[in-house]
């Protein structure tokens, strides 16, 4: 018993060394680089995420600054957006392509895929890539969380017609 005792007391005090390992300064410098480093590879910045609010509420305004809206992939679900199909694929590469490239490098543009969150989707980086290597200026990336349906449309943001 006693020995059973001894074995889970010194279990017990070493679990804080080993946390204290893994919080260790080197080990947090690791772990932001790491990230440092998966940010870096994605082709849009921060900036250029505009939340659906956002443009739900350009659109709702009836403003005639709105945005030319792409969709890569998920038909064109949101109101005054065009579909280009799936940028993953190099048809839609090249139709997204074709669809932008006499636009002003100025040109607001939004693009969105929405089949699911934009860290798994085969459509939204090449597309981005893209329209990065054309030289636009004032690109964003939509920034749907999980998917069209619940970041969209179950918010009750304007869709098109055909839907």
């Amino acid at each position: 018993m006693f020995k059973r005792t001894f074995i889970a007391l010194l279990i017990l005090m070493a679990i804080p060394v080993f946390q204290a390992c893994q919080d260790s300064p080197s080990n947090q410098q690791q772990q932001k680089q790491e990230q440092q480093k998966q940010e870096k590879q994605e082709p849009w910045s921060e900036e250029q995420l505009m939340e659906p609010a956002e443009l739900a509420g350009t659109l709702k305004a009836d403003d005639q600054d709105i945005p030319v809206i792409i969709s890569l992939g998920a038909g064109n679900i949101i109101g005054n957006s065009k579909d280009t199909g799936p940028s993953g694929e190099k048809e839609g590469l090249q139709n997204l392509r074709n669809e932008v490239k006499d636009l002003p490098r100025d040109t607001d543009l939004v693009i969105y895929c929405g089949c699911c969150p934009f860290e798994h989707c085969p459509n939204v980086r090449p597309a981005f890539s893209l329209l990065n290597e054309m030289g636009f200026e004032n690109h964003k990336l939509l920034n749907l969380r999980d998917n069209i349906k619940v970041d969209w449309i179950d918010k009750g943001y304007p869709v098109s017609r055909q839907q």
